[in-house]
């Protein structure tokens, strides 16, 4: 699957690295996940500087920033950063996926975590990890599930938002050799 544009059917969906171009749509699918979701954590929607901070950071790294379009409207985006900053960690990588609100329940989220995990294993990292916000949020969960990650546990009450306590639930995928031998 791991091409520089991938496109798919139906509709004409493409699958590409994310551009300078697409900041103004990823800061506002962002922005409402902030506003209305819990799988973010984040309370202040970061305006489209901080994003694009962010989005250069990952690349900074040599990290995939993916977004998912049809007809040149981006409707979801993923990446991969550091799971921590330690360069211990550094073959071991956490994935983010957002979706447009109204783009939910298309299989857009299995198409960009596909393609960011065949990308990880591409660069040589060996574990990627979800780290999802709200043991409620079942799609996030199940997708993660499908594409072969594993529960690892789950930190209680971690989080408050919207007046309520949320949990974070930790999971677990393989890359490439995984654990079974040195990465270098």
């Amino acid at each position: 699957m791991s091409a520089e544009n991938i496109t798919q059917s139906p509709g004409s969906l493409t699958l590409r690295p994310s551009t300078e171009a697409d900041l103004h749509a990823i800061q506002a699918i962002y922005a409402h996940a902030v506003m209305h979701g819990t799988g973010t954590f984040e309370t202040e929607v970061p305006d489209e500087a901080e994003m694009a901070r962010r989005r250069q950071e990952v690349l900074g790294r040599g990290l995939p920033w993916l977004v998912v379009e049809r007809a040149g409207e981006v409707l979801g985006y993923a990446y991969a950063n550091y799971f921590r900053p330690r360069l211990a960690y550094r073959f071991c990588l956490e994935d983010s996926i957002y979706l447009r609100h109204d783009s939910q329940g298309l299989g857009l989220g299995r198409l960009l975590l596909a393609e960011l995990i065949a990308r990880c294993e591409a660069l040589g990292a060996r574990q990627m990890l979800a780290v999802i916000g709200d043991a409620d949020n079942l799609g996030s969960i199940g997708l993660h599930r499908a594409l072969g990650f594993s529960d690892t546990g789950v930190l209680k009450s971690a989080g408050w938002k919207f007046g309520r306590w949320l949990d974070v639930v930790l999971m677990q995928r393989q890359l490439g050799k995984g654990d079974t031998g040195s990465p270098e």
